[in-house]
């Protein structure tokens, strides 16, 4: 079979998977007033934010309504406890591709533990629009939304096996992709005076801000690397030998954390019966200088601490150092170690810096083309988007540069 089959019958896997897994959100739980409950939950802003990872799936309780949530939700746990535990951590570093698999069946049935956790959540939450609530409905809701679930985490796993590009990350794409269409109807349908200037404004701040998005996820930082046999032959360092640090280390997840975090408020509002505490929050969210303040903070700490997930200073620098490599005018070990962390560090402020910015523009597009569309889309969205595909169409690009290397050495 030929490279160009292959390719064309893995994206056709890969599109039939996600075709299904749009559909099943449209697949109602029955015993709910569904209209009365997406407009009852329209305008909640956490539940807004959720929808951006379910397509919607937590305005229509659907059978994927829970979608990748819980999958995404576990394996960041797994990624914490792994820095935190030993004999996960032990797993992970020393057991090569058995320690990665068992990892991935705990995340699994981590995965499946926080659908039930969720379900129940959201059985307690849609009460008020139940037409009959008693126990049988409950249980129903929770196996639904669980297996829903569980079969969306088994559609992203085949794409990621027997597909293209990585399944959870694609199936995030599609819904965000999905939500589009809707958010600019609404805005074509409330300005109906929209002039041709303010159409021709639209079109380069959109792209200046797909390209600072590009920018962010794709800027790093080369750190020139020379072996020891380069040192002993006294050779120049050789430019292709470097070490490449990301300006962004944490990719979209610091800005999902702050996004999530800023949407927080306006649920724990409806939520809190003191008047007071109702009134600070109301302070925080209206003033757009503390709500722009605050989001900025949220994004440098969360870049921060995702960095030192993603990325271990000490073992990188040892790891060098048992190569035989090392930085130039570096002493190997721990002061190439505070030379990396001095780095990254640079590197993480200024790219959480970046981000900030990204969140920014689609306010400012508002603001000057009194659209509000983009303004809802957001920068999580957008950095999710062109993260996704400049990845997908890599591993592409990868596969056939590698088949016609197999080709070619047959």
């Amino acid at each position: 079979m030929s490279i160009n089959n292959i390719l064309v019958r893995k994206i056709i896997l890969t599109l039939l998977l996600l075709i299904v897994a749009r559909l099943g959100i449209f697949i109602p739980i029955p015993g709910i007033d569904h209209d009365a409950f997406y407009n009852g939950v329209g305008k909640n802003a956490l539940v807004n934010f959720l929808n951006i990872f379910s397509g919607g799936g937590f305005s229509t309780i659907g059978l994927f309504a829970l979608g990748i949530v819980p999958y995404i939700n576990s394996s960041l746990i797994i990624q914490l406890l792994t820095k935190t535990v030993p004999a996960l951590e032990t797993l992970q570093k020393e057991e090569g591709e058995k320690g990665r698999q068992k990892i991935n069946q705990i995340t699994r049935y981590l995965a499946l533990v926080w659908a039930i956790i969720q379900s129940i959540g959201i059985c307690l939450w849609i009460k008020p629009y139940v037409f009959y609530w008693n126990a049988n409905f409950v249980i129903d809701v929770i196996i639904s939304l669980s297996t829903g679930s569980m079969i969306v985490m088994w559609f992203s796993e085949i794409i990621t096996e027997k597909g293209i590009g990585n399944g959870a990350s694609l199936i995030i794409f599609q819904n965000i992709i999905s939500g589009i269409p809707q958010g600019l109807k609404g805005s074509v349908l409330n300005n109906q005076s929209l002039l041709l200037n303010q159409a021709i404004i639209l079109v380069p701040l959109f792209i200046m801000m797909l390209v600072i998005t590009i920018l962010v996820q794709e800027g790093i930082r080369k750190i020139n690397i020379v072996s020891a046999r380069q040192l002993i032959k006294q050779y120049n360092v050789d430019p292709q030998s470097y070490l490449p640090l990301k300006l962004n280390q944490g990719g979209v997840m610091p800005i999902v954390f702050a996004s999530a975090s800023m949407a927080l408020p306006s649920y724990l509002r409806s939520v809190i019966p003191n008047e007071a505490a109702r009134q600070i929050i109301d302070i925080c969210i209206n003033n757009n200088i503390i709500y722009l303040l605050l989001y900025g903070i949220f994004i440098i700490f969360f870049s921060y601490f995702y960095s030192s997930l993603v990325l271990n200073t000490e073992d990188l620098s040892n790891n060098l150092k048992k190569m035989g490599a090392s930085i130039p005018n570096i002493r190997p070990g721990e002061d190439t170690n505070e030379y990396l962390n001095k780095i990254i560090n640079r590197l993480t402020f200024l790219g959480s810096l970046f981000l900030f910015l990204v969140a920014l523009v689609p306010s400012i597009i508002a603001q000057v083309t009194k659209i509000n569309s983009f303004k809802g889309f957001g920068a999580t969205s957008l950095l999710i988007l062109v993260g996704v595909a400049i990845d997908t169409a890599k591993q592409i690009q990868t596969y056939i540069i590698s088949e016609q290397y197999e080709s070619l050495m047959k």
